[in-house]
C-alpha cells in the first residue's frame, strides 16, 4: 500500500512535532518510536508514557437487543456489566477459530460500545450487523481518538488535568462525559501495558488538544509519547495476547490460554459447541511462554523443537527490556508444554535452547 493511501487518525500531524517514525501498521501510518523503544518502554515502567491508539474502532451497539446481539457473539457474560463497569472478551466463528478480541463497556441499560482491533474494524462492523438481531449497531471509530495514559505515574498526570477524583475509577471501570483539560471525555481504567494507565476517548476533532495538554501535564513526571515498538514489549512482558499472532482464526480462546473468558454456563453463543467439545477433549496444543537461554531473539512464526522434533512455532518474540531476557510466546503440542520444559527454537536456521516459563514474564511491583 503506498504511503498516500495509509490511514491516519487525528494525531497524524503531532507525531513529526515530537520525533515519531512512522511505519505501515496493517495499513495506518503509525508511529513505530519517538525517542526509542528501549527509552520509551522504561518510561512506561518507571513514570509514565502517553500512546495514540486511535487506530483501534469502536462499535456502539444500541436498543432493547444490544445485550442479546452481544451475548450471542462474545465468549463472555456481558449480562453481568453494570453500568459503568468494562469487561474482556474473544468472540468466535461458529468452529471456535477467533475472529477478535474486544472491550465491552456498558454505557447505559441499552447501550453499548465496543472497542475492537484496528485491522479488524471492517469485519467485525459486519460481523455485528449479520448478527444484530434487532440491535442498533454503529461504527464510531471515524469520529473517535483513544488514548492511552498508562505508567505509575498516570494517576498523578491525570489528576492534574480534571477536577473529577479519577483514583476512584477502579479497574475495569469507566466513567463518561468527564472534562479533562476542558475536553470531555470517557475514561477507564484497563490498560495493556502490565501497569496502572486510563484509557480516554473523546472526539476526532478535540483529539489533538488532549494528547497535547497531557503530554504538557505530564512533563514534571517524566511523560514519553509512545510508539508501536515498546507497546508491543510491554503488553508481551504482561503476556496480553496480539489478534493475529496469539489469536487467529485457526487458535482458539481456550488454546490461547483465555479459558477465564469463555463462560459455558451464559447461555447459547457463536461457537460454544465446538469450544466445549474441544474442553472436554482436551487441548491439542496451547500457547505457553518461554525463554532463549542460549544467544538470539525469537520472533513470530520461528519453529518451536523438543528432542528432535517440531512441536509448535512462535506466536511473538522479543528482547524483554525490563528482564533483560529473550521471551516469547509459542503454540505447542500440548505434550510438551510443561513448565521447565527445554526446548530450542529455530532462529534463522540456528536452533536455540530455551525453556518454557510461568507467565507473566512481568509483574509490576506494589507502590
Amino acid at each position: 500500500m503506498a504511503d498516500d493511501q495509509l490511514r491516519r487518525t487525528p494525531l497524524y500531524p503531532l507525531y513529526e512535532v515530537w520525533g515519531g517514525k512512522t511505519i505501515d501498521f496493517g495499513g495506518w501510518e503509525l508511529p513505530v518510536q519517538y525517542s526509542g523503544i528501549l527509552a520509551e518502554h522504561l518510561a512506561v515502567r518507571t513514570k509514565v508514557g502517553l500512546f495514540d491508539v486511535s487506530h483501534m474502532g469502536e462499535i456502539e451497539v444500541s436498543g432493547p437487543s444490544a445485550l442479546q446481539c452481544l451475548q450471542q457473539i462474545v465468549t463472555n457474560n456481558v449480562a453481568r456489566l453494570e453500568i459503568g463497569q468494562a469487561l474482556y472478551s474473544p468472540f468466535c466463528q461458529e468452529d471456535g477459530g477467533t475472529i477478535d478480541d474486544v472491550l465491552i463497556y456498558r454505557l447505559e441499560n441499552e447501550r453499548y460500545l465496543v472497542v475492537v482491533n484496528a485491522s479488524n474494524i471492517e469485519k467485525d462492523f459486519a460481523w455485528f450487523l449479520d448478527h444484530a438481531q434487532g440491535a442498533q449497531v454503529v461504527n464510531q471509530s471515524a469520529q473517535t481518538v483513544q488514548l492511552a495514559l498508562q505508567g505509575p505515574e498516570a494517576l498523578s498526570v491525570l489528576q492534574a488535568l480534571t477536577a473529577e477524583d479519577v483514583s476512584q475509577i477502579a479497574y475495569y471501570t469507566f466513567r463518561n462525559n468527564i472534562l479533562v483539560a476542558g475536553v470531555s471525555c470517557l475514561v477507564s481504567r484497563t490498560g495493556y501495558t502490565g501497569e496502572d494507565g486510563f484509557e480516554l476517548y473523546t472526539d476526532s476533532v478535540n483529539g489533538p488538544a488532549l494528547f497535547s495538554a497531557i503530554l504538557e501535564a505530564g512533563k514534571e513526571h517524566g511523560i514519553m509519547p509512545i510508539g508501536l515498538g515498546a507497546r508491543d514489549t510491554l503488553r508481551l512482558e504482561a503476556r496480553l495476547p496480539l489478534y493475529g499472532h496469539e489469536l487467529t482464526n485457526e487458535i482458539t480462546p481456550l488454546e490461547a490460554g483465555l479459558s477465564m473468558f469463555v463462560k459455558f454456563d451464559k447461555g447459547p453463543f457463536i461457537g460454544r459447541e465446538a469450544l466445549l467439545q474441544q474442553k472436554e477433549k482436551g487441548l491439542a496444543r496451547k500457547i505457553v511462554g518461554f525463554e532463549l537461554t542460549g544467544r538470539g531473539i525469537a520472533r513470530a512464526g520461528f519453529e518451536v523443537w523438543v528432542d528432535g522434533r517440531l512441536v509448535g512455532h512462535v506466536t511473538s518474540g522479543t528482547m524483554g527490556p525490563s528482564l533483560q531476557k529473550s521471551i516469547g510466546l509459542a503454540l505447542l503440542s500440548t505434550e510438551v508444554a510443561e513448565v521447565g520444559r527445554a526446548i530450542e527454537v529455530d532462529v534463522r536456521g540456528k536452533k536455540v535452547a530455551g525453556v518454557i516459563v510461568k507467565t507473566p514474564f512481568y509483574k509490576r511491583p506494589a507502590r
